[in-house]
């Protein structure tokens, strides 16, 4: 864009032809920053989900071999949530974004 620009003080050209270059110009530089910006938050989103996961494994290298009651906290650090959708249809969601069906 500022090399059509400058051209369009350097040289006399036809102002419809150069408007249309222009926005062509702008059209391809909002294509281009937004396919930017979506990598970006997608970069973003991996590195929130790979903390996430290093966080998940980290618990598991804590728990001990047996495990022979329930223990509220260590349930805490490896299940997010549970989805029931019906006795045959349970989802436990990890903290590292992992879906497990059971």
């Amino acid at each position: 864009m500022q090399e059509l620009i400058a051209q369009n003080a350097r040289v006399t050209q036809d102002q419809d032809e150069y408007n249309a270059k222009y926005d062509a110009a702008v059209i391809q530089y909002e294509a281009t920053k937004a396919d930017r910006d979506k990598l970006a938050a997608e970069i973003r989103q991996r590195g929130i989900r790979k903390r996430e996961f290093d966080r998940f494994i980290k618990a598991l290298e804590r728990l001990p071999e047996s495990v022979t009651e329930f223990d509220k906290a260590m349930w805490g650090s490896l299940v997010e949530h549970v989805t029931v959708y019906s006795k045959d249809d349970i989802r436990f969601m990890l903290p590292c974004g992992t879906e497990v069906c059971v």
